[in-house]
């Protein structure tokens, strides 16, 4: 008698319970074991320590009050806390456009609270004033409630105002937001150090595609940058060149960016001629012109799979010859659905 070969188990309902632990693995927040940071009795400084003393001595010039200081609990670093008169105090040059809905919205939280908690953090300025780097909306806000001193964090550390980018949460940052803001440090890093790398502020600029994307909203406020974000972060790197010379270059490519653009909101108008009138319409033409949307990035491996000149110069070819009798509505769907799932 001959036995039955054995049926290979289903590996299917195995799978699903694996993805859905890593899932919940990912979601966890898992306390580190070993303690980091100061003890209480560590945190206590007096007025007269060295690094802050300076300070204190230029707040009482300006007409503010030295309140007191302490070193911060996570990196013991010297922090003194202050009150400043307003006119004493300015946003970063490089700090996103300020929202007068925002600092609307926020006096009048602060109004019906009757209190203004959050001191903003500052360094040293210009021309003796301090700058804040993630205060702007605080600040204006300050200004519109009439108030005289508004409370402060002194850093001694004038370089956190180019490493704070990534605490910037009073208001959602969006990808435009995000990258003016980088475009406008880089420019005032290279104005002050010309022998600068821009790969030496690769931690505080994030991304390199925040750069080139900076560029070209420079120009064009409404530049569709959520759509070729995923095409930049594939070719886009942080350059080993100056500071000075990689902003000359990515001008060229911003430049390039915006001719695609062109052709892009022609063909985008080709295909509503058609009846098409999905808000994704530029999102698939953008993706149908990536030379590199089918790449997938292996682990570790930096180095792009195309030169970021060379993608361009494909892309600007492929939008000159699209074929707008191409394109089905499923199409349509599927780039809605991506979109959806948050890829950018």
């Amino acid at each position: 008698m001959v036995r039955a070969a054995k049926q290979p188990k289903r590996k299917k309902a195995r799978k699903k319970t694996t993805r859905k632990r890593s899932t919940a693995a990912r979601k966890r927040l898992t306390p580190r074991k070993e303690k980091r940071g100061l003890a209480g009795e560590e945190l206590l400084l007096d007025l007269d320590t060295p690094e802050l003393r300076p300070l204190a001595e230029q707040v009482r010039e300006l007409g503010g009050a030295a309140i007191g200081c302490y070193r911060e609990p996570f990196s013991g670093r010297p922090l003194l806390l202050a009150a400043l008169p307003l006119e004493a105090v300015e946003a970063t040059p490089f700090q996103r456009d300020l929202s007068p809905t925002h600092t609307k919205r926020l006096a009048q939280k602060i109004e019906e609270s009757g209190s203004f908690l959050d001191p903003l953090i500052v360094v040293q300025g210009t021309e003796g004033k301090f700058w804040t780097p993630n205060g702007r909306h605080r600040l204006a806000a300050a200004k519109v409630l009439g108030l005289r001193q508004v409370t402060v964090l002194i850093s001694p550390d004038e370089s956190l105002a180019f490493r704070i980018l990534a605490l910037n949460t009073e208001k959602a940052h969006n990808l435009r937001d995000r990258s003016l803001e980088v475009i406008r440090m880089a420019r005032v890093l290279a104005t002050r150090n010309e022998r600068v790398r821009e790969s030496d502020y690769a931690d505080q600029f994030e991304s390199p595609a925040l750069l080139t994307l900076g560029v070209v909203y420079e120009q064009e406020r409404r530049f569709a940058g959520g759509a070729y974000h995923p095409f930049l972060r594939k070719v886009d790197r942080f350059s080993s060149r100056t500071l000075a010379t990689s902003l000359r270059q990515r001008e060229g490519w911003a430049s390039r960016l915006i001719a695609i653009e062109w052709e892009v909101a022609r063909i985008v108008e080709e295909l509503r001629e058609r009846g098409f009138r999905s808000p994704y319409l530029r999102n698939l033409v953008v993706a149908r012109i990536n030379p590199v949307r089918f790449h997938r990035a292996k682990k570790g491996v930096t180095k792009p799979p195309m030169e970021i000149g060379a993608a361009l110069t494909r892309m600007a070819a492929s939008a000159r010859g699209f074929k707008t009798a191409s394109v089905r509505e499923r199409d349509l769907a599927l780039v809605a659905a991506v979109a959806g799932d948050g890829e950018d």
